[in-house]
C-alpha cells in the first residue's frame, strides 16, 4: 500500500527534535510522499527547505487566514520567489476562518482574493481552508476563481450541500483523522458515500488531528498515521483498502502534478 499524506506541517516545532525519525517512520508505514504546508512567511520558507532536502517531500506556500493580519505585498512577493522551487507544488493553505477570528475579516478576505490571483498567475493548485464562513468562502470563489483552477478543500468539515458545491467546482475533498473519531467524525462518515472516489484525498494535518487508534497513545500526529485515515475511509465506504489507496495516490499526484 503506497500512501501520500496530502497535508502536514513538518516544519512545526513539535518535530524540532526528531524530524528525521518522523520522516523515517512515515516511510516505513508506506507513506512514500508528503506535502508539507506553509501558512505564513516563516513556515513557508521552512517547508520549502525541508522539501528541497528530502526526496518524496513537497511543499506549498501561502498565508493562512489566521495569519492574514501579518500578510502584505512584500511578504507575498517573498512567497512568489519561494514558489520558483521545483519542490513547490501548490499555493496554500488559504481561505477564511470565522471561528477563532485570529485575523480581522477584512484582512482575511482581501488576502484570500489576492492569493487566488497569485495561484492563477503561477498556475499552481490551491490548498483551501474554510471554517464557519457561512457561505462567504463559496461566494468569493464563485466570483474570483478561474474556471481552470484546481484545488483541495483541506480537512473538510462542512455540510453535504457545501460538499456538493465543492465537487461541482472540481475540487478534491481532504479527509483527516477526524473521520476516525466516534462523535466528532459521525457527520463526516455519513457523507463519505457522496464523494466520488476520484475526488478523495487523505491527510493528517500533522501535528494536529491525531486519528484513532493513535490518539489513545499520543497527542502528536505525524504522517505515518495517515494509514489509519485510509483504513477507516475504506471501511466506511466498504471498499478494498489497497484499491482505494491506489486511487487516492493517483488523485493526489494528479492534483499536485507529480509524476
Amino acid at each position: 500500500m503506497k500512501l501520500f499524506d496530502s497535508h502536514c506541517h513538518l516544519d512545526d516545532k513539535a518535530y524540532a527534535k526528531d524530524i528525521k525519525q518522523v520522516i523515517d517512520r512515515a516511510r516505513r508505514n508506506g507513506v512514500a510522499q508528503m506535502m508539507t504546508v506553509g501558512v505564513n512567511r516563516k513556515t513557508a520558507a521552512r517547508a520549502v527547505s525541508l522539501a528541497e532536502s528530502n526526496p518524496g517531500i513537497y511543499a506549498s506556500v501561502g498565508f493562512h487566514p489566521h495569519d492574514a493580519g501579518q500578510c502584505n505585498s512584500e511578504a507575498l512577493d517573498f512567497l512568489i520567489r519561494l514558489a520558483k522551487s521545483a519542490k513547490v507544488k501548490a499555493w496554500g493553505e488559504i481561505g477564511l476562518d470565522y471561528n477563532r477570528m485570529y485575523a480581522p475579516r477584512k484582512d482575511q478576505e482581501r488576502w484570500f482574493i489576492r492569493q487566488l490571483e497569485i495561484a492563477d498567475a503561477l498556475d499552481l493548485p490551491i490548498i483551501f481552508h474554510e471554517r464557519d464562513s457561512n457561505g462567504r468562502f463559496l461566494e468569493i470563489l464563485k466570483i474570483h476563481l478561474k474556471n481552470e483552477q484546481s484545488g483541495v478543500i483541506h480537512c473538510f468539515s462542512g455540510t453535504s450541500e457545501e460538499m456538493q458545491q465543492y465537487i461541482h467546482l472540481g475540487f478534491y475533498i481532504g479527509i483527516t483523522g477526524i473521520l476516525t473519531l466516534k462523535e466528532r467524525g459521525a457527520n463526516l462518515r455519513k457523507m463519505l458515500s457522496q464523494i466520488p472516489a476520484e475526488r478523495l484525498l487523505v491527510e493528517t494535518d500533522a501535528p494536529y488531528l491525531t486519528p484513532a487508534p493513535e490518539k489513545n497513545h499520543t497527542r502528536r500526529n505525524e504522517p505515518a498515521f495517515v494509514k489509519s485515515v485510509l483504513l477507516k475511509l475504506a471501511e466506511v465506504r466498504n471498499e478494498a483498502p489497497d484499491l482505494l489507496a491506489q486511487i487516492i495516490w493517483d488523485n493526489t499526484c494528479r492534483l499536485y502534478r507529480i509524476n
